[in-house]
């Protein structure tokens, strides 16, 4: 996989993408990075690529050409189109889906905005994929391209030295990744769920994807409908649903009656000293 980014920044690029995981793959060859300064894409001795935006307006936009230039100088050396990601919040939500559609690609251009955006003009000509990592705003798009980026990269093939470690984590069937243990066996008097030191793979292996529906069926619900859920799953997420009003149900039922009684004793307390007055 090639990765081209334009961006302002390109040192941020570089040296993040050199460490760990994406750094060995990179020395491998597995990956590559180029990341290009559109700087280099002015026409002024200053290097400046930004200016004032038409009909006013607080800070400052990049301009058309130079970005256009810099993306130009990166389509040139490819054989064929490229995909061109946008870093936006405008962009369609970055999901493990999305990762695995990228990974296909044998390269992808990422652009990076900074100060207030980009002219619109370059951005209809050139981006194929706006691509959001939040509903939040940051200071540029090198963070987020970075996110797309490392998220990529571990489902290209060569990147993980495990591959089925890229395969078994979470989001990869639609659910949340179960909860994993390693020695000492108790810690803080906490054990190890006492399946997973009984050697019966089998048996791991269901109670991991137990663990997987619960643990998203309680953070993530809104990714259960998109899950390769069986029938007996299903049925296991209904149980678990009814159980789970169930025991609220009855919570709600102590909190009325312990508030009832703390009324009542308060009433009493009140007619005792009217009494006593």
């Amino acid at each position: 996989m090639d990765f081209h980014v334009l961006t302002l920044f390109p040192e941020m690029i570089t040296e993040s993408m050199k460490i760990s995981i994406t750094g060995r793959a990179i020395e491998s060859g597995a990956l590559t990075v180029n990341a290009v300064n559109i700087r280099d894409f002015a026409f002024n001795k200053h290097n400046k690529v930004d200016d004032y935006p038409f009909g006013g307006g607080a800070g400052m936009l990049m301009q058309a050409e130079p970005v256009y230039l810099a993306w130009e100088s990166v389509q040139k050396t490819l054989e064929k189109p490229v995909r061109t990601i946008f870093l936006t919040p405008q962009g369609e939500t970055f999901t493990q889906k999305k990762a695995r559609e990228l990974a296909s690609e044998d390269a992808l251009i990422f652009l990076c905005g900074h100060y207030e955006g980009i002219d619109e003009r370059v951005l209809e000509e050139i981006v194929t994929d706006p691509i959001s990592i939040g509903d939040y705003v940051l200071t540029g798009g090198e963070l987020p391209a970075l996110v797309v980026m490392d998220a990529v990269s571990r489902m290209v093939p060569g990147v993980l030295g495990n591959e089925e470690s890229g395969e078994t984590e979470s989001f990869s069937a639609g659910l949340l990744e179960y909860p994993q243990y390693t020695r000492p066996q108790v810690w803080h008097g906490k054990e190890v769920p006492e399946v997973l030191l009984s050697g019966h793979h089998g048996n791991v292996d269901a109670w991991r994807r137990e663990q997987s529906i619960l643990r998203t069926l309680k953070s993530r619900p809104d990714l259960l409908p998109s899950s390769d859920l069986t029938n007996k799953e299903w049925a296991f997420v209904r149980a678990l649903k009814k159980q789970w009003k169930e025991e609220r149900a009855e919570e709600k039922k102590k909190d009325t009656l312990k508030k009832a009684e703390g009324c009542s004793a308060a009433a009493d307390t009140a007619s005792t000293k009217e009494d006593r007055s």
